[in-house]
C-alpha cells in the first residue's frame, strides 16, 4: 500500500498576530512522534508537559494518579490517522500546563502528493517566531513584546538582555523572525535519527 502523507496547519491560539506553520508528516505518525515534530516546527524546547485533545479523547506522555478518567490514553499508543480522516479534521495540542500554550492542528490535505526528492517530514511555510519558554503564556508574551519595543520602558534593558540568544540570530528577540529552511533541516535530521532500524 502506498504511504500517505498529511499536510497540517498548526496555529498558536490567543496570540496576535498569529504564529503558524504548515508542515507535512506521514499519516500514520504516532502522537508521541507528532509531539516531537510540533516542538521542532514551532520552536519550543520540550521543557514542559503536553497533551493532545481530540474531542473527549485526551492523549498524554505518561499516565499517573492524576488521570482518573477513562478517556485519557498514552500518546505513543495511537497514530494520527486514527483521528484525522478528512480535510478539516482538527485537534488541540497544549504545551506547558503553566503557561498554557494552546495550538490548533487542522488537516488541510489527507493525501499530500510527495515527490521522491521530498523529505519524510518537512515544513512548507510559516510566520512569526515562537514565544520564549516561561514568558508567562499569551498575556506574558504580549507584555514581553511591548517591553522589547519600548526603549523607554524601565524593564527594556533587562528584558532585551534576557532575550539575547533565544533565537539562532543571537540578537535581540524578533517576534517576526522565522526560518523555514532551518526548521526543515532540523526535521530531516530528526526523521533520520528516529527512523525504524531493521535488525537481524
Amino acid at each position: 500500500m502506498k504511504k500517505k502523507y498529511y499536510e497540517i496547519k498548526i496555529e498558536l491560539m490567543e496570540v496576535e498576530p498569529t504564529v503558524w506553520r504548515r508542515f507535512v508528516v506521514p499519516a500514520e505518525i504516532s502522537l508521541d512522534r507528532l509531539h516531537d515534530v510540533i516542538q521542532i516546527v514551532m520552536g519550543w524546547q520540550d521543557e514542559h508537559l503536553h497533551e493532545f485533545n481530540f474531542g473527549k479523547h485526551r492523549y498524554v506522555e505518561v499516565i499517573n494518579d492524576e488521570f482518573d478518567d477513562k478517556e485519557t490514553f498514552l500518546e505513543g499508543t495511537v497514530r494520527l490517522n486514527q483521528h484525522f480522516k478528512k480535510k478539516g479534521d482538527n485537534c488541540i495540542y497544549v504545551y506547558d500546563f503553566g503557561d498554557s500554550w494552546s495550538h490548533r492542528l487542522t488537516l488541510e490535505s489527507s493525501d499530500f502528493k510527495r515527490s521522491e526528492d521530498d523529505f519524510e517530514i518537512w515544513c512548507l511555510e510559516g510566520e512569526r517566531a515562537c514565544p520564549p519558554e516561561d514568558v508567562g503564556g499569551p498575556p506574558g508574551y504580549e507584555e514581553f513584546c511591548k517591553i522589547i519595543k519600548s526603549p523607554r520602558n524601565k524593564e527594556h534593558a533587562s528584558t532585551v538582555a534576557w532575550s539575547n540568544g533565544l533565537q539562532p540570530t543571537g540578537k535581540k528577540f524578533d517576534p517576526a523572525w522565522f526560518d523555514g529552511d532551518m526548521v526543515t533541516v532540523t526535521l530531516y535530521w530528526y526523521a533520520r535519527w528516529s527512523r525504524p532500524r531493521k535488525l537481524d
